[in-house]
């Protein structure tokens, strides 16, 4: 009886999710590899668990493909001014899963695409009030046509939701 209740406490805290099999056939098709070769900016904010905009920001990428590798340079500027930069090296695994790297990114992000959608799921060490928090992203991003991605990832610590993170990709 005990063990079911942790069982439903852990799918209610978990919610269900969507899969990348969902966005089968969807167009157009997202490919990492085409979408960040070259430049891309991007504006984001982040919304706390409660709904509230705690920070805007902006992005330049800046990307280079060598085969199924891939490196993303990021470079944020935020609306306190702060500035932030994040490498990711990227790999295609397969047609439709994609690893990555960068120095805060604990371990290996994992990715799944499928039709115009990506899933990428990784954990990533941010500053928070002094310290580090080891935080959960489950990104979802969208291919809107051959300019636009939009982005939406959910940001976690254990099992509990945060906040949210929604960035517009564009490319010139």
């Amino acid at each position: 009886m005990l063990t079911r209740f942790w069982v439903a406490l852990a799918a209610a805290i978990s919610g269900c999710t969507t899969a990348p099999q969902t966005y089968v056939g969807e167009k157009p098709e997202l490919d990492l590899s085409r979408y960040f070769d070259g430049h891309v900016e991007a504006h984001g904010m982040f919304q706390n668990r409660f709904g509230k905009v705690v920070k805007r920001f902006t992005v330049a990428i800046d990307g280079r493909w060598n085969g199924p590798v891939g490196t993303l340079d990021e470079r944020f500027v935020y609306s306190d001014g702060s500035k932030e930069r994040r490498v990711w090296t990227i790999t295609r695994v397969s047609d439709h899963e994609w690893r990555g790297t960068a120095a805060d990114v604990v371990g290996e992000a994992v990715g799944e695409s499928r039709g115009n959608a990506l899933n990428w799921r990784y954990v990533l060490r941010l500053a928070v009030d002094g310290s580090t928090w080891d935080m959960r992203f489950d990104d979802w991003m969208f291919l809107v046509d051959d300019k636009v991605m939009l982005n939406r990832a959910t940001m976690s610590k254990f099992g509990i939701e945060l906040g949210q993170v929604l960035i517009s990709f564009r490319k010139p």
